[in-house]
């Protein structure tokens, strides 16, 4: 893994509110605005956009955790910028802070947690039984 970012460091990642990305239970839409699914999913993603970067080709990133506080709402067609900012960078684990917003309005804040491992033990890890 190359620990090529630093505390501070941050990835930018635009979305549009799709109705694929609202809440929906059964096949019941509950709400047509960004729904915590959707932002679970982006969050992630913004954070991964460092270890695209980081890592060797022998090696894949693992989320560890993720926690997500709504602030506001975005609505379908709205865009969305988040924002993943490196927290910490220590051996194979990247801590990031992200933020969402919309029109100049928080959306939502969180953190993401990911660890880099190699591809080999991953795959190990995955097939235990």
């Amino acid at each position: 893994m190359k620990n090529i970012f630093k505390t501070g460091d941050q990835k930018h990642f635009t979305v549009r509110v799709a109705e694929s990305d609202c809440a929906a239970f059964h096949g019941e839409l509950l709400h047509p605005v960004y729904a915590t699914f959707a932002l679970a999913r982006d969050f992630e993603w913004s954070s991964r956009l460092f270890f695209l970067e980081m890592k060797e080709a022998d090696e894949e990133g693992v989320g560890t955790m993720l926690s997500i506080e709504h602030k506001s709402m975005a609505r379908v067609g709205d865009e969305v910028v988040i924002t993943a900012t490196v927290e910490s960078s220590v051996g194979n684990e990247l801590i990031c802070t992200i933020e969402a917003t919309c029109n100049n309005q928080l959306v939502a804040v969180g953190k993401t947690g990911q660890k880099m491992l190699k591809k080999e033990k991953l795959h190990r890890l995955m097939n235990r039984r």
